[in-house]
């Protein structure tokens, strides 16, 4: 038996289902398509066993214009499953803390970022109930910070930069202008930007010079990453190895930045053997106009 006008408002639905499909045409001019078969379905939609569902960041913003949740999903490629958590995530944080929620998805990839800024559209087409539309940071629109006066005026924004384009024929560049701008910020700031860019490069080319630029500034063995190379160093078990892998980073540090190295300067950075002066040059190398300055102050 009906009991209130709640009930009975939606259960005369359930009496004649293609009345709903009536009343979208007639009463609300919605052109929905004439239904084959309409089925009830439960109505309980409450989940009986716990489902893990976590969003990558979650940040309560405070603003004078209200207070919002920025919810940050890193995308690696497409994944059509986020049609339907990422709705799932925004109404259900909507639900619990009656805060408007904004989804911003951060890729390295054009192809994912175009993908991602797809709206999600759920209902009948040009009527929707439900439309999300993700905010999407990736290459296209991340700007290129390859600028080393750029980078230290806000070093974060740099950070991103590396992170997005780490793919790039512009890595190079950028990371150069990086390395040089973490000289100007905390050592513990630092050393966490640079966990965070070495994990983002894919390109094991750009990774290496990351970690030979690092090495360069002293930055990179700050950080507890470090200990993982230091470890492989000792494995080689020998003086010569250090030697010899310093040797190769001045040269590469040089060749990546597009530097020629003439003969004479490359057979004089082979015959060194001295790790404290490979050292000092393999900083200068980082900043060297060209391959000759590695020995201006000598």
């Amino acid at each position: 038996m009906v009991g209130s006008s709640h009930e009975a408002l939606h259960r005369i639905f359930q009496k004649d289902p293609a009345l709903l499909t009536r009343a979208l045409q007639r009463v609300l001019h919605v052109p929905f398509p004439e239904p084959r078969e309409i089925a009830a379905l439960n109505v309980d939609l409450t989940e009986i066993e716990p489902v893990e569902r976590r969003v990558d960041t979650l940040l309560r913003a405070e603003t004078d214009e209200g207070t919002y949740l920025l919810v940050v999903e890193s995308q690696g490629k497409a994944d059509d499953r986020k049609r339907g958590s990422w709705p799932y995530y925004l109404s259900y944080l909507y639900e619990k803390y009656r805060c408007e929620p904004v989804l911003i998805v951060i890729t390295q990839s054009s192809a994912t970022a175009k993908w991602a800024a797809r709206p999600i559209r759920f209902g009948f087409p040009g009527w929707n109930s439900l439309t999300v539309r993700p905010l999407v940071l990736g290459p296209d629109n991340v700007p290129v910070i390859a600028d080393e006066r750029q980078a230290e005026r806000d070093v974060p924004l740099a950070v991103l930069s590396a992170m997005t384009h780490g793919r790039g024929p512009q890595a190079p560049a950028i990371l150069e202008s990086l390395a040089s701008a973490l000289r100007t910020i905390d050592s513990d700031s630092a050393a966490v930007f640079v966990q965070f860019v070495d994990s983002c490069l894919a390109d094991p080319q750009a990774k290496q010079m990351w970690r030979d630029l690092m090495t360069a500034i002293q930055y990179f063995w700050r950080h507890p990453l470090a200990e993982q190379v230091r470890e492989e160093g000792r494995e080689e078990g020998r003086e010569e190895g250090r030697i010899e892998d310093r040797r190769q980073m001045v040269l590469r540090i040089l060749e990546w930045r597009g530097i020629s190295v003439p003969d004479d300067i490359r057979q004089r950075v082979d015959s060194c053997a001295d790790l404290d002066q490979l050292e000092v040059w393999a900083q200068r190398a980082v900043r060297a106009a060209d391959a000759a300055e590695l020995f201006a102050t000598e």
